[in-house]
């Protein structure tokens, strides 16, 4: 009995003991009944197939990729302050189409094109005025211009052209006449005879014929020849021997015809008509930089109240004779005297005695310049 009676109580506590330590479902009912200690299994909770929601709303899933911005072009530097290349002159060449570069090209990336960039720059809405070629101002320039031909990239430089009075025109003569394409004694004056020498040799040399000298032109004229000596450049010229019979001494030439007869000898300018000595005046010629012209001319024009655009000077009562050299008033030679000289005119200082002859000499009229 008193077996019996343990065996009892020790399935009732192994009973309780099962019901605190099962993991049951948590209902409210009771467990079933064990029936034998020794095969009662421990069946763990069932996992759960997905987690519930909290009350309220779903959260949103976050998509899949994040959008992004589209990348903004980069507008990178082209060229810019220093540079020197081809690049570069092409540049100033098609900033030169738009007036925006007056220079000549040079490939040199200096300040006078970084001042034409931002001027360029400036002058279109919509590029950064900055002085430096980024892509969209090389991108804008280039949609309004055109591919720069080779006289845009190396334009020629003019060395002497017509109305030039110089000594490298004188040279220019002499050249000319070792080829046999200048006949006179080389005067420094640029007129017509040498524009048409200077055709010559363009032609004969395989160069544009136009008659100026540009820097192709000057080349190949002095790899042609030799430099000059200066009998070559200034040529004696035969002093005519003057009967002592002729008035005042005059040049022979002056005896015939309608003539200002002008002597370097003495400084007189005689106005003769037919041998007759009609006015005599005081002159003053040209600086030995810039000498008046010996030889025998014409009046070709003649402008009561011009004024010298060349050299800024007034000449009134001007008788043309020899490309820009005349006959003319000057009031410094009439302060001055013979201190200094003209750029190759003949002054006169006796206003009123040039203001008659003004009125008497006629274009076509006869000009003797002579020692």
């Amino acid at each position: 009995m008193r077996s019996a009676h343990i065996r009892r109580s020790v399935v009732a506590v192994t009973a309780a003991a099962l019901l605190l330590t099962a993991c049951g479902s948590g209902s409210d009912t009771d467990p079933e009944p064990v029936a034998n200690e020794a095969t009662t299994e421990v069946t763990a909770e069932p996992e759960r197939a997905e987690e519930e929601e909290p009350d309220g709303e779903p959260e949103d899933e976050p998509d899949d990729e994040e959008t992004e911005e589209p990348e903004q072009p980069v507008d990178e530097v082209v060229m810019g302050a220093g540079d020197n290349s081809e690049r570069v002159r092409e540049l100033q060449a098609r900033l030169g189409q738009v007036n925006h570069f007056a220079a000549k090209p040079t490939g040199f990336y200096g300040d006078v094109t970084v001042g034409a960039v931002a001027a360029y720059q400036e002058a279109h809405d919509g590029l950064e005025v900055s002085g430096t070629v980024h892509t969209s101002t090389w991108e804008h320039l280039l949609a309004r211009t055109t591919e720069p031909t080779r006289d845009e990239l190396f334009p020629r430089e003019q060395v002497m052209g017509y109305g030039d009075d110089s000594e490298q025109v004188r040279e220019l003569q002499a050249r000319l006449g070792q080829l046999d394409l200048f006949d006179d004694n080389p005067t420094g004056y640029y007129g017509n005879v040498t524009v048409e020498a200077v055709k010559a040799y363009q032609r004969s040399a395989g160069l544009e014929a136009g008659g100026t000298v540009y820097d192709d032109t000057w080349a190949a004229l002095t790899s042609a020849t030799t430099k000059p000596a200066r009998d070559e450049m200034y040529v004696p010229v035969e002093v005519p021997v003057v009967e002592k019979e002729t008035p005042a001494g005059l040049d022979t030439r002056c005896m015939t015809g309608r003539a200002l007869c002008i002597s370097k000898s003495t400084n007189r300018l005689s106005w003769v008509v037919d041998g007759t000595v009609r006015t005599t005046l005081d002159v003053r010629f040209g600086t030995e930089e810039y000498p008046t012209r010996e030889g025998q001319f014409t009046v070709y024009w003649k402008s009561r109240d011009h004024h010298s655009t060349l050299y800024d000077s007034p000449m009134p009562f001007a008788m043309f004779f020899d490309g820009g050299q005349a006959v003319h008033y000057s009031e410094n030679f009439r302060q001055n005297g013979y201190t200094g000289g003209s750029y190759g005119c003949v002054n006169v200082r006796d206003r009123e005695a040039i203001t008659a002859l003004f009125d008497q000499v006629r274009e076509g009229d006869k000009v003797v310049v002579h020692w």
